[in-house]
């Protein structure tokens, strides 16, 4: 619902996505290295051969040490992956007003991004991020230990690491009972990986016991065993690993975690804790892999007789390759390249099958593993043949000079001169290979999403050198960029019941992905090469745009929200704008009608609109009636051609990440509230971070008014009777601490100043305040949503006017109470609550009320941004009370 028909909502902006891939055979997507051409090539040429893996474990994105990751994957050519318990659903956002599940998909997106710069791989439990937790034990009452527990083990089982590496000490001293759980879980995988009888390997997949453990001792130097140094610079990429990380780790925008690329010697430590190989003295140790051999010696040894002769000749070719290499003019190592891959596949092809792999729960695949037969290799022995193929075939490619591009003619995001893609609907792909090397190459055929020649194609032609084939074909778009993960709902709201598949997230959305694969012969060996299929666009900004075709459903009908207030046991009228969306590439006629619920009518009951292709359309509805206090839904829906549609989409697009649209039905919830309305209030509203209180004073019917931090100094603001400046607001605009004089006047002369949160560095803007508080280091939060309230002061007029707060108001809050309150409060504020987390001391910095000459100024910590989304009715009622601008009270 809106208060007007003037909303623009339901405006999204263009996608900005731009796919780059490298080459990578039998692989649908190639992790994205941020160099190209030479620098690409001869860093893949130094990685082949180099067979370690190191899994690294952690509880959310931004958890993970991206100088540790970026120094080996990057810099040791070493396998390396992170685990994530969580997507980070359960955090805040600093660049937009998505929480919750639409959170965890941006920073899904931003861990992908930060892996495609710092060479790991990335995955993912079942874990769903409910919030901020002081314990391990408090967190085990959420997640079920046993489950996530084997989540990680299946993680462990499917990359089978030679060392594990913790990011967390699994000990209160982790400060959030997420990263305790996550140290402590990544333990007992290593312990308990390879035991068959707990894990059984139908479940979980094949027994795998890593050789090492470590934690990182970043907070505690003294305590590492060994020590890296990340600022170790490389002549190659001109930068240094630290560097790479700082840029991989400022990809967690979502979160403010920019920083710096810092050059010179940048130490990373790291503490032995348990190890089956290496020396008996952790301090001896000089590589994390002291006593596990991961040379071509060690994977010579454990080949077949037969096949130790085709690995020493592939080595000879490697050693001649990179001997050759000169950046530029790669192309005398593409006979040798070609020559290593074919001695290494005949190494490889003495087995008939690799190690059984878990699959279960893949949609189309069997409900068990694959049984190990005689003829399948060691898990060990077939990941380090593999790795090698891989790591030469992209090497090949990248010598060759070979690029694979595929464009269509339409996109799913609304981008300038594209119509949408409908799910089902089949549309022209135009593959080109370009050789932009020294020597002929063969095209042998390309298919998109499954779908090879048409009949009369051919596609055996020779690309010469400095020229490109061009190839048409055709897609059946059915592939959707939604979060896969959602698709199967939540149990208990603490964990997602996706199908169990240790696959890595590159790996799940590239299944889910239109993509075309070019099958090519270079030198004689053959090789396969992805690449996404895009529509492609000139931006007069941003220049060259790549947009990856996926598909929508043919008409989407979205309302304005899926949450909003609505006053209760009052006659209350608004305006209800429905969204109609067509992806068809033809005309659409839609009947769309509203489900409301009882207590109000419509102006109609239908309204018909035709859309043209591509069109979309606003059809408002004028909605009047009383409604009974409680949670009441609201239903749009569409009917063309016979079908009923009542799906709702909303596009997620930022510039650092890949967009995606979240699914969900065309229904609203809303929140009816009994409550009373401060009489002639006018609220002037500074939005924060992540806040949707300017919304709902509208829907409470409270005049309010946005107010920019640029305009405060030109803005009358004594024509209000309160300003509330949104949570974080202060951090996150420069221009509004400036301004705060005029905020205090404002109070002065005897307005009402309401400022929501600050995180922890709200001690760097203590000029802010008109008195001082003071945070620790370690903010105290009130975590439990149903931790007990107690009144200070019952009958002060912020918990009395002109709403009456009593018990039932603190009923039905979600995920915390209160947020980063100061633990040192100024005598001349007044504390109104106290509240604490079980165990813990008291805390009176909830909502503190100072006088400020003949005015007021109000701090609240409460956690209004989670409850009002959430429609909590004592967070309205609460609200409506801190914008009363009532008279001080001494």
């Amino acid at each position: 619902m809106t208060r007007g028909a003037g909303s623009t909502w339901w405006v999204l902006s263009a996608a900005t996505l731009v796919a780059a891939l490298v080459a990578r055979a039998h692989v649908a997507v190639a992790q994205v290295a941020p160099e190209r051409g030479a620098a690409a090539l001869g860093s893949t040429l130094a990685g082949i051969g180099t067979t370690g893996r190191v899994l690294t474990v952690a509880a959310h994105p931004d958890d993970e040490d991206t100088p540790i990751i970026a120094w080996l994957a990057r810099g040791r050519h070493v396998e390396t992956a992170y685990l994530s318990l969580t997507r980070g659903d359960g955090g805040q956002n600093l660049i937009g007003n998505e929480l919750g599940e639409a959170l965890g998909a941006i920073r899904t997106q931003e861990l992908l991004s930060a892996r495609r710069i710092d060479g790991g791989t990335q995955y993912f439990t079942r874990a769903y991020d409910f919030g901020f937790s002081k314990h391990a034990e408090e967190t085990y009452t959420h997640w079920p230990k046993d489950s996530i527990l084997g989540d990680v083990v299946r993680v462990v089982r499917a990359f089978r690491p030679h060392v594990m590496v913790a990011f967390f000490s699994g000990t209160p001293r982790d400060g959030h009972g997420h990263h305790q759980v996550s140290g402590l879980l990544a333990r007992e995988a290593y312990d308990l990986a390879g035991d068959t009888v707990r894990f059984p390997v139908k479940d979980f997949g094949l027994p795998w016991t890593p050789l090492k453990f470590y934690r990182s001792a970043r907070q505690a130097p003294d305590s590492a065993t060994l020590r890296v140094n990340t600022g170790e610079h490389n002549a190659l990429l001109g930068r240094s690993w630290y560097e790479i990380a700082a840029e991989s780790r400022s990809q967690h925008k979502s979160q403010g975690f920019g920083v710096l690329q810092r050059k010179g010697v940048i130490w990373g430590y790291l503490a032995r804790e348990a190890a089956r190989r290496g020396p008996a003295d952790p301090r001896a140790e000089r590589s994390l892999f002291d006593g596990v051999d991961t040379t071509w010696a060690a994977l010579r040894s454990a080949v077949p007789a037969p096949a130790q002769a085709a690995l020493d000749s592939a080595l000879t070719a490697v050693a001649a390759a990179r001997a050759m290499y000169r950046a530029e003019d790669p192309a005398p190592v593409v006979p040798r390249l070609a020559d290593a891959l074919r001695h290494v596949r005949a190494a490889r092809s003495v087995w008939r099958n690799g190690p059984g792999l878990l699959i279960a729960g893949r949609p189309g695949a069997p409900s068990s593993l694959s049984r190990r037969s005689p003829d399948e290799a060691p898990p060990a022995v077939w990941d380090a043949l593999t790795t090698t193929i891989e790591r030469t075939e992209q090497a090949l490619v990248l010598a060759a000079g070979v690029v694979v591009e595929a464009t269509a003619p339409r996109a799913t995001f609304p981008v300038r001169e594209s119509v949408k893609v409908a799910v089902n609907d089949s549309l022209p792909v135009t593959v080109t290979v370009f050789n932009r090397g020294a020597a002929p190459v063969r095209l042998r055929n390309a298919s998109v999403a499954g779908l090879g020649l048409r009949p009369g194609e051919t596609g055996d032609l020779t690309i010469a050198p400095d020229s490109a084939a061009v190839l048409n074909r055709w897609a059946v778009a059915y592939a959707s960029n939604s979060p896969w993960w959602r698709a199967y709902g939540r149990k208990q709201q603490d964990w997602f019941q996706a199908p169990i598949d240790a696959r890595n997230e590159a790996q799940q959305q590239a299944q889910r992905a239109t993509l075309v694969e070019a099958r090519l012969e270079i030198a004689g060996q053959s090789v396969s090469v992805s690449a996404p299929v895009v529509y492609r666009y000139a931006d007069p900004i941003k220049g060259d745009q790549q947009v990856p075709v996926s598909a929508v459903p043919g008409i989407t009908v979205n309302l304005a929200s899926a949450m909003e207030y609505i006053r209760a046991g009052v006659p209350v009228e608004r305006l209800v704008p429905v969204r109609l969306q067509s992806s068809y590439p033809h005309e659409a006629k839609v009947t769309v009608r509203l489900e409301l619920p009882e207590g109000l009518k419509a102006d109609s009951t239908e309204r018909e609109r035709t859309l043209g292709p591509d069109g979309s359309a606003i059809v408002t509805f004028r909605v009047r009636g009383v409604v009974k206090e409680g949670q009441l839904q609201l239903v749009a829906m569409a009917l063309h051609d016979g079908t009923m549609s009542t799906n709702g989409s909303y596009l997620i697009s930022y510039d650092h990440i890949a967009s995606m649209r979240l699914y969900g039905g065309s229904g609203m919830y809303l929140s009816a509230v009994k409550v009373a309305l401060p009489p002639r209030a006018r609220v002037g509203y500074i939005k924060g971070v992540g806040d949707t209180g300017l919304e709902a004073l509208e829907q409470l019917d409270i005049a309010v008014e946005k107010i920019e931090p640029a305009m405060l100094s030109a803005t009358d603001l004594s024509r209000f009777t309160t300003i509330v400046v949104g949570p974080r607001a202060y951090e996150s605009s420069e221009v509004l601490v400036r301004q705060n004089a005029r905020l205090l006047d404002y109070a002065n002369r005897g307005g009402t100043l309401v400022v929501q949160y600050g995180a922890q560095n709200m001690n760097a803007l203590a000029s802010v305040l008109p008195y001082p508080l003071q945070w620790a280091p370690r903010a105290a939060r009130v975590t439990m949503e149903d931790a007990p309230v107690t009144v200070l002061r019952p009958t002060h007029p912020l918990l009395t006017t002109p709403n009456r707060i009593g018990a039932t108001d603190w009923a039905g809050w979600v995920q915390e109470r209160s947020t980063y309150m100061p633990s040192v409060i100024d005598k001349r504020y007044t504390s109104l609550l106290r509240m604490n987390d079980p165990e813990e001391p008291a805390n009176d910095g909830a909502l503190l009320v100072a006088p400020v000459g003949k005015g007021r100024y109000v701090y609240v910590t409460l956690a209004l941004f989670r409850q009002l989304p959430a429609g909590v009715p004592g967070a309205a009622r609460l609200l409506a009370n801190l914008v009363s601008g009532v008279p001080v009270v001494q």
